[in-house]
């Protein structure tokens, strides 16, 4: 049986037995079980293709990411390079999205999409957490005025009593690489961003990987005045210089 075929029975087995993949594995010999596991791992991690996203529509995306929001209770999202998309100004979303090689409409529907996933920031019943690196601050996508207004939108959400934002400074030595972006949902759904594909993981010892992955950058990061003063210090430095039109 190849690993496809194995990840087929594997499903079906699952469904229909209604246990765990541990449990269905009992009683039969270790060579297959390590197959079996492994298949059960492999199905739980489910990879698309951006250019498959782009194929289906970029702002269908955006519209099933904020159902998957709407109904999650705690978010928990690392992003080493860009400001998280919940917290971007209109320009700086337009910016985000001219570098993806996206038609007009599809641009201008895109960006309206993923501008209507921010109302979640409102709701307070959410814990929404994000960790972020000084380099996100500083890594320049608009002009110095555009930039400065980001910055100043995340000063102001900071201060939201459901809302957690830290950031990674530059001098802290650090434990671990931040090699991608990646949105934790109630400690049960992992979404990676990689270069080629977006990358869904629900079993459970992964997701525990992202979880400790996003606490230890959460234990050396800044929060609070402090985290504020930092956001005020850089966006004074596009302000200083700032030159030319907005």
């Amino acid at each position: 049986m190849n690993r496809g075929e194995l990840g087929a029975a594997l499903r079906a087995l699952w469904l229909a037995s209604g246990k765990e993949a541990k449990t269905v594995t009992l009683g039969v010999s270790d060579d297959v079980k390590a197959q079996y596991l492994d298949a059960a791992r492999a199905a739980a991690t489910e990879t698309t293709a951006w250019r498959l996203v782009r194929r289906l529509g970029v702002h269908k995306a955006q519209q099933q990411t904020r159902a998957l929001e709407s109904r999650m209770r705690r978010l928990q999202l690392s992003q080493p390079a860009l400001v998280p998309g919940l917290l971007q100004t209109p320009e700086y979303i337009r910016a985000v999205l001219t570098r993806h090689d996206l038609s007009g409409d599809t641009l201008t529907r895109t960006a309206a999409a993923r501008l209507a996933r921010q109302q979640v920031l409102h709701d307070e019943t959410k814990s929404l957490n994000f960790v972020i690196t000084e380099n996100v601050l500083r890594w320049r996508i608009v002009s110095p005025s555009r930039m400065a207004e980001q910055l100043d939108r995340l000063i102001s959400l900071s201060r939201l009593p459901h809302i957690s934002l830290r950031i990674v400074p530059f001098s802290v030595e650090q434990h671990d690489i931040a090699n991608h972006a990646f949105v934790i949902r109630d400690a049960r759904v992992v979404t990676v961003e990689t270069v080629h594909a977006e990358l869904v993981v629900t079993d459970p010892r992964d997701v525990a990987q992202y979880v400790d992955k996003f606490d230890g950058f959460s234990s050396v990061a800044v929060l609070g005045d402090d985290m504020r003063r930092m956001i005020e210090s850089v966006r004074d430095d596009f302000l200083r210089g700032h030159r030319g039109p907005l």
